[in-house]
């Protein structure tokens, strides 16, 4: 039976250094919540395609002017050359797609539609970003104001939400839309037409920003946090805008992204019913309800426009559950 083997002070002291003497050192750092969330998302790739797609949107339709020019397009260029004079169909086939005319031409017309679908792009972008920052702005005051002071205070806000909710918002976009078509507020044709949307679709839409900011302002409110301010003699301002809305950023970029996709159909909607953008400024929503009365014969027409706008929401939609799921702490 072999003795235990006895270990001196000093060889006890240096087995650490031992046992870490064949690993390489190296620097431990600590990542912000921002890094945390930037490494989740990146491993989303299907939301990492949605992001990359809307930002090339974006930079399509800030860029849809030069590139018409630089392509040599013009959305109100009437071919007539293109259209058969007995049927206002394009000649050809595929509805006239050509090297000149990738996408083919609108019927009747002749109007190029890779030109018109570019040029329809940073209106209904501007529209939706526009309408978007509208109702951010004002629901999430709305929303902490609400979820931080309670009581009168809530109850009135709640209520004022729940009548926004329930109004009919299609019915008084169209009236509304109507109504000022010839020109108001100084305001007239496009710049006209693009305002009345902003404010119709952002304005009567705050109360789902408003609900989500209240709900994770009333969480907040009695943290320890808000208590040290309250001990330390802060104000109620300075509470809402310094301590409470940017523990707010996170679920306010989320759910913006998953608006943006939604006001966008808004806006093609109306623009399809005749009370958004006017011709002949070309619009997504315009191009589809031209498309109506040629779809059974000129389907590329209608599949063409349709197809940006289902793209466009499909990327924003991809983007925004990316980021949801990036930015939520308890999400896998």
């Amino acid at each position: 039976m072999t003795a235990p083997i006895e270990t001196t002070g000093s060889q006890a002291e240096a087995q650490p250094e031992a046992v870490l003497a064949g690993v390489e050192s190296k620097k431990i750092e600590g990542r912000s919540l921002g890094q945390i969330a930037w490494t989740r998302f990146k491993r989303d790739k299907v939301a990492v395609a949605g992001g990359i797609v809307v930002v090339l949107l974006v930079v399509v339709a800030a860029l849809s002017r030069p590139l018409q020019a630089m392509l040599g397009l013009d959305p109100n260029a009437f071919h007539q050359d293109l259209i058969d004079p007995n049927t206002s169909l394009p000649k050809g086939d595929f509805g006239g797609m050509s090297w000149d005319h990738p996408l083919g031409v609108e019927p009747k017309f002749g109007r190029d539609i890779l030109a018109r679908i570019l040029e329809g792009s940073w209106v209904s972008l501007v529209v939706a970003f526009g309408a978007t920052l509208l109702s951010v702005a004002i629901g999430t005051v709305m929303g902490l104001v609400a979820g931080y002071y309670g009581g009168r205070v809530d109850t009135v806000v709640s209520r004022l939400m729940d009548t926004f909710l329930a109004f009919p918002l299609l019915l008084f976009a169209i009236a509304i839309s109507a109504t000022l078509q010839g020109g108001a507020f100084g305001l007239e044709g496009l710049p006209l037409h693009i305002s009345v949307l902003i404010f119709v679709i952002g304005f009567f839409n705050w109360p789902y920003m408003g609900r989500i900011v209240r709900g994770q302002t009333l969480a907040l409110r009695e943290r320890e946090f808000v208590d040290a301010s309250r001990g330390m003699g802060a104000g109620g301002p300075y509470i809402l805008f310094k301590e409470l809305l940017p523990n707010l950023v996170a679920p306010i970029i989320v759910y913006s992204t998953l608006l943006i996709p939604t006001n966008i159909i808004f806006e093609a909607s109306l623009s399809f019913l005749g009370v958004g953008i006017q011709p002949p400024q070309a619009s997504w929503g315009g191009m589809l309800n031209q498309a109506v009365d040629f779809f059974e014969v000129d389907p590329q027409y209608m599949i063409v426009p349709g197809l940006a706008i289902f793209i466009t929401v499909l990327a924003f939609n991809l983007l925004g559950d990316g980021l949801r799921d990036a930015l939520d702490p308890r999400s896998r």
